[in-house]
C-alpha cells in the first residue's frame, strides 16, 4: 500500500514537472514573439541552453542548498520511495530554471551569450536555492522567528515571491547595466519604437504559459493528498482577472492583452491555497492593470529597455502576490486565514533584497570581468558572435 502511494504521488508530481517544463517552451515563445526578427534566433537558443546549465547547477549545488539534500551520500536517495526525491528534485528544477529565463526576456538582443550563462550557474546554483531554503525549508530558522513575531510563516505557496518577485528582481539590475537597446532613445529624448516582430508566436507563447501555470500551482502540493481544487480554481479566477484588467487599461493591445494573464498568475502562486476565488480574481485584475501601467512608465518616463517587461511582470506582480496573500488570505475577506500580512510583507522584502544583492554581485562581477554587452557590430547584426549556427537558413534568418 505504502509503495502504491509513494508511485502515485511520483507520478503526481513528474506529470507536474513535465507541465513546467513545458513552460520554458512557453517562455522561449513569448520572447521570440517579442524581440526584433534578426534575434529571434538567438532567444531560441538562450532558453533552451539556460535550462540546461541550470540542471547541472541545481543537481549539483542548488537543491543541495535550499534542502540540504544530494544524490552521492547513498544509493537509497536514488530508490526510496519509487525515486520520489528524484523526481521532486526535477519537479523543482523546473521552477529553479525558470529565474534565467525570466531574466532573459529582460537583457534581450543585447547581452552577450557566454557571460549570462555564468550568470545562470550562479544564479541557480546559489542566489534562488538561498531563498528558496529559507522560504520552503525553513532555512536559517527565519520563517520560525516570523512565527514567533508575527504568528504566522511567511506564506508562498507556488513561488510568487520565492520565483517570480526573485527573478523579475534580478533581472533589473541587469537590465541597468547593460542599458538600452541601439537607437531605442534617442538623444533628443525621443523613443523609437521596437514592436513585437510576431503577435501569433507572442500570443502562443502566453498560452503555453499560462497552460503549463496548473501545473506549476495545483502541483505545488506535492503529493496526491494534498491536492486542492481551490488552488486550480483560484489559478483560473486570477488568470481571468489579469486578461480583463490588461484589456480595460491597455486598450486592447495585444501585447498587454496576453501578458495579462501571466500577471494574474504570477500574483496568485502566493496565495492560491488561501484565497477566495473573488479574492483571487480581484488579486489577478491589481496585477493586470500593476503590470500595464509600469510597463508603460519603466519604458517611457523611466526609460529602462526591460524587452519583455519583466520587472513589472515578475518583479512587481510577484511582489503584490506575496502581499495579497496577507490580505485576501484572511477570514474576513474569505480566505482560510492563518497567515499574517506583517509576516508578508517582511519575507516579501526579504526576497527582494536577496535578489537585488544577488544580481549585484553576479552582474556587477562578469561587467568588471569579462563584460556583459554585446560588441557593437553583433548588436547591429542581431547575433552573439559566440553563437555557431547550424544551418545555412538560420545564418540568414538571425542576420536578416
Amino acid at each position: 500500500m505504502e509503495a502504491l502511494k509513494s508511485g502515485s504521488d511520483v507520478l503526481f508530481v513528474l506529470l507536474g514537472g513535465i507541465m513546467v517544463l513545458a513552460m520554458h517552451a512557453g517562455f522561449a515563445f513569448l520572447e521570440l514573439g517579442t524581440v526584433r526578427k534578426k534575434n529571434q534566433v538567438n532567444a531560441l537558443v538562450k532558453i533552451l541552453t539556460d535550462f540546461s546549465v541550470s540542471t547541472i547547477a541545481y543537481f549539483f549545488i542548488g537543491y543541495s542548498v535550499a534542502y540540504g539534500v544530494n544524490f552521492f551520500s547513498s544509493a537509497e536517495a536514488l530508490s526510496a520511495r519509487n525515486g520520489y526525491d528524484l523526481v521532486k528534485f526535477f519537479f523543482l528544477l523546473t521552477f529553479a530554471a525558470a529565474i534565467p529565463a525570466i531574466v532573459s526576456g529582460g537583457i534581450a538582443e543585447r547581452a552577450r551569450f557566454s557571460p549570462q550563462l555564468a550568470a545562470t550557474f550562479a544564479l541557480v546554483g546559489l542566489v534562488y536555492p538561498f531563498f528558496e531554503g529559507i522560504v520552503w525549508n525553513g532555512n536559517l530558522g527565519l520563517q520560525d522567528w516570523l512565527e514567533a513575531a508575527t504568528g504566522a510563516k511567511f506564506h508562498d505557496f507556488a513561488g510568487s515571491v520565492v520565483v517570480h518577485a526573485v527573478g523579475g528582481w534580478i533581472a533589473l539590475p541587469a537590465v541597468l547595466l547593460l542599458g538600452a537597446r541601439r537607437g531605442r532613445y534617442t538623444k533628443d529624448g525621443m523613443i523609437s519604437s521596437h514592436p513585437p516582430s510576431n503577435i501569433p508566436f507572442l500570443a502562443l507563447g502566453a498560452w503555453i504559459l499560462t497552460v503549463g501555470w496548473f501545473g506549476f500551482n495545483v502541483m505545488s502540493a506535492q503529493l496526491i493528498e494534498s491536492v486542492s481544487g481551490l488552488v486550480a480554481v483560484n489559478s483560473l479566477m486570477a488568470m481571468v482577472g489579469g486578461t480583463l484588467a490588461a484589456l480595460a487599461i491597455g486598450r486592447n493591445d495585444p501585447g498587454f492583452i496576453h501578458n495579462g494573464p501571466l500577471a494574474g498568475l504570477v500574483a496568485v502562486c502566493a496565495g492560491s491555497d488561501l484565497m477566495h476565488p473573488l479574492g483571487a480574481l480581484a488579486t489577478g485584475a491589481i496585477a493586470g492593470v500593476l503590470f500595464v501601467a509600469m510597463f508603460m512608465v519603466t519604458q517611457n518616463r523611466w526609460k529602462i529597455d526591460d524587452v519583455l517587461g519583466v520587472w513589472p511582470l515578475h518583479g512587481l506582480c510577484g511582489a503584490w502576490g506575496g502581499i495579497a496573500a496577507g490580505i485576501f488570505g484572511t477570514r474576513a475577506l474569505g480566505g482560510t486565514g492563518d497567515v499574517s500580512l506583517l509576516a508578508q510583507c517582511i519575507g516579501t522584502l526579504g526576497g527582494v533584497a536577496v535578489a537585488v544583492a544577488g544580481s549585484v554581485i553576479v552582474y556587477g562581477s562578469l561587467q568588471k570581468l569579462v563584460g556583459l554587452r554585446l560588441d557593437p557590430e553583433a548588436e547591429f547584426n542581431g547575433a552573439d558572435l559566440s553563437i555557431h549556427r547550424v544551418s545555412a537558413t538560420a545564418e540568414r534568418e538571425t542576420n536578416w
